[in-house]
């Protein structure tokens, strides 16, 4: 950042105005750097080069390097002396990774996910933040112990595989046919694959309805 930038941003009119910790108030302030690009469930770490003002009443100039973390700032205390506070803050998410290494084909339980914290800019648009969203999936691609998931690395567990023998449902309302089949495709539930009817040799489009089972839908 420019010196004169930096002198600027030290001299602006008080941004906060109660006594409070200092980590407290450098984390409005780093909060209000980010504004809405930072997710309201997102932690800051702060840690402070040297000793930090106990309480403060007001920062009176806040500057942050996003890229970095690296921040400066003037505190005042609540007599109207001002300390220099300089540091890191760390925006950080607690997201699901795996606990283990998870090959192919695996299914996601409860005891294969552990939480851990991770650096915002270390955390992509397609990475999944939630438990619930990988809990249950099958691995699609090998997932390293302790890394982030991306969404395409995994998906819905396969009911069916290609290959496979299967029933075939017709239900128009009126009238509920089976008949057995052979899977073209494999699937995952409510997934469409591609069939063929064993007793015509006629081939189908069908939704994978449980294990061994799919629905014609025309």
């Amino acid at each position: 950042m420019p010196v004169l930038a930096l002198i600027l941003a030290l001299v602006l009119a008080p941004l906060s105005a109660r006594a409070e910790t200092a980590d407290v108030l450098i984390e409005e302030q780093v909060r209000q750097s980010w504004g809405n690009e930072l997710p309201a469930e997102a932690l800051i770490r702060i840690r402070f080069s040297g000793n930090a003002a106990a309480e403060a009443e007001m920062i009176s100039a806040f500057w942050m390097d996003r890229d970095s973390g690296r921040f400066l700032a003037n505190a005042v205390t609540e007599t109207g002396v001002t300390h220099r506070l300089e540091g890191m803050a760390l925006p950080v998410l607690a997201v699901p990774v795996p606990a283990r290494r998870l090959m192919p084909g695996a299914i996601i339980g409860t005891d294969d996910i552990a939480i851990t914290e991770l650096p915002l800019r270390r955390i992509g648009a397609f990475t999944i933040t939630e438990p619930g969203l990988l809990e249950g999936m099958q691995v699609r691609r090998m997932l390293a112990q302790g890394r982030p998931v991306m969404t395409q690395s995994v998906m819905q567990p396969l009911v069916i595989d290609r290959g496979d023998k299967v029933n075939i449902l017709y239900d128009d309302g009126r009238l509920v046919l089976t008949a057995p089949g052979r899977a073209l495709d494999s699937a995952h539930r409510g997934a469409e694959l591609r069939i063929v009817n064993l007793v015509s040799n006629a081939p189908l489009e069908a939704i994978a309805r449980g294990p061994g089972l799919v629905e014609v839908i025309r």
